[in-house]
Parts: structure tokens; sequence; C-alpha cells
């Protein structure tokens, strides 16, 4: 088996509890690593319960509200205290906002920016110093990987909220690269933008849709988002977790300040 430098490996992973963070974290334990699985819900959720059955002992769990810095503040100290530094950084929490742009109400406008692009900043400002002391003895560093979407590459009608968050994700992760590796910091910082994925938050968005009457099912937007893609299919969450954990390992080693499209072709047309 080759090493990829995940056994071992010390992540923390937001919005773990379904969708890609959990594929995510599902992924990354089957490959050695210790997981800190973060979401929203209390610990006594039944939900968390069973992710951490299914994850097993190398996985636990932290309640985080990516948008709250003392949140942050805690999960730092949780991982300083416990483990003594960061190998992974995977920041996957995020929300959505759908509708024409004169019609968007600004109050949900910041929230989306807090969940999608604050979020991104006070993980990696936390964290600094912890995957700078991870990543001296890790062949390419530590890994950032901030989860964005085509939607920072490429424009949609009516997603200009959700399409300038993911952009500044996009941005401001080959931002920190350069100046990380330019500091001498041992911080590699990628940014992955899947395309359409059968997840939970796919499914509220086409709903939406659906509530504004741009379609009479959920299921008839997602079957022409499938027709519409080369592959003809959405992407599974496994497909967009085992391309993170890549980014994570040490064969990516020479990536930094990269974004990695995995779309079924979506992008190419």
């Amino acid at each position: 088996m080759v090493e990829r430098g995940l056994q071992d490996a010390r992540t923390l992973v937001t919005g773990a509890l379904r969708g890609i963070g959990l594929a995510t974290a599902v992924r990354l334990v089957a490959e050695g690593a210790q997981v800190l699985v973060t979401d929203l819900s209390p610990p006594d959720d039944p939900l968390v319960g069973q992710v951490l059955g299914r994850l097993g002992p190398a996985a636990t769990y932290l309640p985080l509200d990516v948008t709250a810095e003392a949140d942050w503040e805690r999960a730092r100290g949780w991982v300083e205290s416990r483990w003594g530094s960061l190998d992974v950084l995977v920041n996957n929490a995020g929300t959505d906002l759908v509708g024409p742009v004169d019609q968007l109400d600004l109050a949900a406008w910041h929230r989306l920016m807090r969940v999608n692009v604050d979020s991104v900043f006070l993980g990696v400002r936390s964290f600094t110093a912890a995957l700078a002391a991870g990543g001296a003895g890790r062949r390419g560093g530590a890994s950032v990987i901030n989860v964005a979407s085509i939607m920072g590459l490429v424009g949609f009608a009516e997603t200009s909220a959700y399409n300038t968050s993911k952009g500044a994700v996009r941005l401001f992760s080959k931002a920190v690269a350069i100046e990380f590796a330019q500091a001498g910091k041992p911080i590699r910082v990628n940014s992955i933008h899947p395309g359409f994925v059968e997840t939970p938050l796919l499914h509220v968005g086409m709903q939406r849709w659906v509530d504004q009457g741009k379609a009479a099912r959920a299921q008839d937007l997602l079957d022409g988002i499938a027709a519409m893609t080369p592959v003809k299919r959405l992407a599974q969450p496994e497909e967009i977790a085992a391309a993170i954990a890549f980014l994570a390992s040490t064969d990516a080693s020479y990536l930094t300040g990269s974004e990695l499209v995995v779309d079924g072709g979506w992008t190419a047309q």
C-alpha cells in the first residue's frame, strides 16, 4: 500500500454530520486519520451518536458554529490541548441563498457571507500556528482544503450571493497559499470546486426553486441538471471526499494555491 501521509493525521472537518463533510470524515478515517468532527448540533443529538458510531474511535465530536469567533477559539484550544498541532483543516460548512438580485434581503446576504466566507477566514486564522506545527514534520506541509463550488468559477442566474461567496473562497485560498509559501510556513492551501452533488443542501436549494414556482417538482430540476452535465449524472459525496483526501495527503505535496474542479465536465462546456 502506498503511504499517503494520512495515517494518524490530525484533521478537523466542519459541517461534518452530513453530505460532503460526512463523506470526507468517513474517507479520512478509512485512510487512518484522526478526525475532529464539527457541526452545529449539540453533543446529545442522536445524529452525532450515529455518526460517531459509524466512524469509530478515531473520531471525536465538537459543536462548532463556524460564524462564531469564540467557537473557533474553543476548537483551537481543544486541538492544542489534546493533539498539540493540526495536519489537515477542511473548511466544508456552507449554506445557500437563491433569488433575483433585486429581491435579496441584506440580512440573508450577510448571513450567507458569514457562513461561507467568514468561516473560512476564521478557521485558517485560528489554526495557522497549529497547522505550521503539524506541517513542519510532514512532506509538503499541513493542508488546508476550502470547499468552494463551480459557482465560484462561473455565474448562474439568481444565485449571485452564492456565486460571490464561493468566488471569495477561491481567491482567499490563493492569496493565503502564496502568503504562507513566501513566509516559509509549511502549509498548503487549496480550494475544491464540486459540481452538482447529491447532498441535503442541493435538495434544499431545489425545493426553494420549486417554492418560487420554477418547477413543479425538485426531482424534475435534479433530472434536468443531470441531463446538462456531460457525464449525465450528479456527483456522489464520496467522489468529492476522495478528491479532498488527495489534497489532504502527501501525494499532493506540490499542490498549493490551486483549484481542483470535480464537476463531471460541467465547466468544460
